[in-house]
C-alpha cells in the first residue's frame, strides 16, 4: 500500500507542472505561453526556471475594454516564486506569487510609462479534479488594471504525463479598470501530452478563448 502512494504521488508531481498553467513548471525547464483571450485580453509569456521553485521571464499583456474605448499594453520583465507546495497522497497543492517592472501603453496616454506587475496563484489538483484561483495586476502612474481569474476542471479518466490529457473546464474572470462589468464566464476543453497543452472554448456571450503553452 505505501509503495503505490508512493507511486502515486512520483506520478502527480509529473503530471501535475501541466494540469494547470503555472509560471513554474520544472527544475532547468523553460515555458513559453499565448493566449487569445475572448477580445478583452491577450497575453505571452517566457519563463526559464533554474529551479523548481523559481523562474524568471519576460511577459506581454494586452486590454481592450468591450466599447473598444480603452486599450492597454503592459510588457514586462518578472520573477516567479513557488511559496510554498503540499504533497499530498493523490494531490498536490501550490501557492505562486510573482512581480515585475515594464512599460504600460494607452490609447489616452501621451507617452508610456513606468508599469509594475505582481500577481499571486493557488491551485489544487488530483488525476480528476483541478481548482485554480489567480490574480494579477498592472499599474502605472495612471492605470491600474486587475484581473481575477477562477478555474474548476474535471478529467473524465485518470492520465499519465506520457498519455494525452483530456479535463473539461470552467472559468470566471473579472477585469478591474472599467474594461469590462461583470463577469466573464467560459467553458473551455483542455489537451495536454507530455509538455505541449492546448485548451480552446468560448465565454457565454460567444467569444473565442484559446492558449497553447510549451515546457521544454
Amino acid at each position: 500500500m505505501k509503495s503505490r502512494m508512493i507511486a502515486g504521488a512520483l506520478a502527480l508531481a509529473l503530471m501535475s507542472p501541466l494540469a494547470g498553467a503555472k509560471p513554474i513548471a520544472f527544475a532547468k525547464g523553460k515555458t513559453v505561453m499565448a493566449e487569445l483571450g475572448a477580445g478583452t485580453m491577450n497575453e505571452f509569456q517566457a519563463f526559464y526556471a533554474p529551479t523548481y521553485w523559481f523562474s524568471t521571464g519576460v511577459g506581454w499583456t494586452e486590454l481592450s475594454s468591450a466599447d473598444g474605448n480603452r486599450h492597454r499594453t503592459f510588457t514586462y520583465v518578472r520573477a516567479n516564486l513557488l511559496a510554498h507546495r503540499w504533497n499530498l497522497p493523490g494531490a498536490q497543492a501550490n501557492v505562486f506569487v510573482w512581480g515585475g517592472l515594464g512599460r504600460a501603453t494607452a490609447n489616452e496616454l501621451a507617452s508610456p510609462e513606468l508599469a509594475r506587475e505582481a500577481g499571486a496563484q493557488f491551485d489544487f489538483e488530483t488525476r480528476r479534479v483541478y481548482v485554480s484561483a489567480k490574480a494579477d495586476l498592472f499599474e502605472s502612474d495612471h492605470l491600474s488594471h486587475r484581473i481575477d481569474t477562477l478555474q474548476l476542471g474535471w478529467a473524465p479518466y485518470a492520465h499519465d504525463y506520457d498519455t494525452l490529457a483530456t479535463w473539461f473546464v470552467v472559468q470566471g474572470r473579472t477585469y478591474t479598470g472599467d474594461i469590462q462589468a461583470g463577469v466573464e464566464k467560459a467553458l473551455l476543453v483542455r489537451f495536454f501530452k507530455g509538455g505541449t497543452w492546448v485548451e480552446a472554448g468560448a465565454t457565454t456571450e460567444g467569444h473565442l478563448q484559446a492558449m497553447v503553452m510549451f515546457n521544454f
